[in-house]
């Protein structure tokens, strides 16, 4: 299941600040040459936003703006259009400044499991609470991200394609921890080999193509995504602790890639590139793996999405991952 892919030294997560798709398409591609991604701009208002945004991919299940979040509605209102055409300006700018590019590319969408967390049934709980309702989101997803994937490789043909499955809620509904709408209550765990396979079969939509499921909350499930065919898994660096370790050494052994997120999401003073990933190294040495296997095993990328940013700070930033990434493979000790 997890063929072994090398991925790219570096990248985005997915949200970037601003309205502008071309800018950001620019900023996306300009940064990393060899490891592009789909840049998000959720600052433009609901349908731009990483739920509204896969909530316009979903097929024959719609859903609208309630002020109390995304809910499924009867069929495509204008929150939905307006979704689908950022959606389809984003892939313009984003087709525009890949011209004759062949590497890898990378688009996020919302995971199933933070999307029945996000998105309301008509009587206002969450779809996660529902078992039939999860299962028919979990394949309206599908069918709309192998859509979606089949547009973005007839835009960018000569690209392979990296599906980023978002997961922030993973661990919350694995634990019963996502609350209600009244904020009172929690929903119920879900079965872990439920969550599992529900997972395992959005990754096998992308075929042969790596999935990657990225989280920046803490405790990341990296066994049960590793299991559930996830290529590599993306995570917010500072929040890993030594109770991660055994979990992360068995991933890599496996063939799993870590997405390590090193730079702050947000405006703050950038350490230099080696002390950014001074963390990485240690976990490498406590682990006992090969200095040489670090460069291949590790992408580097911020924390988290980049949309509370200022504009300025987020360039650096991307900046900052390509260079941090140079010092991970000169000097890997």
């Amino acid at each position: 299941m997890n063929a072994h892919f090398s991925f790219g030294p570096a990248t985005g997560v997915g949200s970037l600040p601003g309205g502008d798709a071309r800018e950001a398409a620019k900023a996306a591609t300009g940064s990393f040459e060899d490891f592009p991604f789909l840049a998000e701009l959720p600052a433009r208002g609901p349908g731009a936003d990483m739920i509204g945004r896969t909530a316009g991919m979903l097929v024959e299940l719609y859903a609208r703006v309630e002020p109390s979040g995304w809910r499924i509605g009867d069929g495509p209102g204008r929150d939905t259009k307006r979704a689908r055409s950022w959606l389809g300006e984003d892939l313009d700018a984003l087709e525009e400044f890949t011209q004759g590019y062949e590497g890898q590319v990378k688009v996020q969408a919302v995971g199933p499991w933070t999307l029945a967390s996000a998105l309301e049934l008509k009587n206002g709980q969450a779809v996660l609470s529902d078992h039939g309702a999860r299962r028919d989101l979990a394949g309206s997803l599908g069918e709309g991200l192998r859509l979606h994937l089949d547009e973005v490789r007839r835009r960018l043909p000569g690209a392979q394609v990296v599906l980023q499955l978002d997961e922030p809620s993973l661990t919350s509904v694995l634990r019963g921890r996502v609350r209600t709408a009244s904020g009172y209550r929690t929903y119920r765990a879900v079965d872990r080999q439920l969550v599992e396979s529900t997972l395992r079969d959005i990754v096998a939509v992308h075929g042969d193509g790596p999935v990657v499921v990225h989280s920046c909350a803490p405790d990341v499930p990296f066994a049960l995504l590793r299991r559930a065919g996830a290529a590599a898994v993306s995570f917010d660096f500072s929040l890993l602790t030594e109770r991660d370790d055994d979990a992360i050494g068995e991933a890599l052994e496996g063939g799993t890639r870590l997405f390590a997120g090193v730079v702050p999401g947000v405006d703050g003073p950038l350490s230099d590139p080696a002390g950014s990933v001074m963390g990485v190294r240690t976990l490498w040495r406590r682990l006992g793996l090969r200095p040489g296997l670090l460069a291949e095993a590790v992408t580097l990328t911020p924390s988290c999405g980049l949309a509370g940013a200022s504009p300025g700070y987020a360039r650096q930033a991307l900046a900052h991952c390509v260079r941090a990434a140079r010092s991970l493979a000169d000097n890997p000790e």
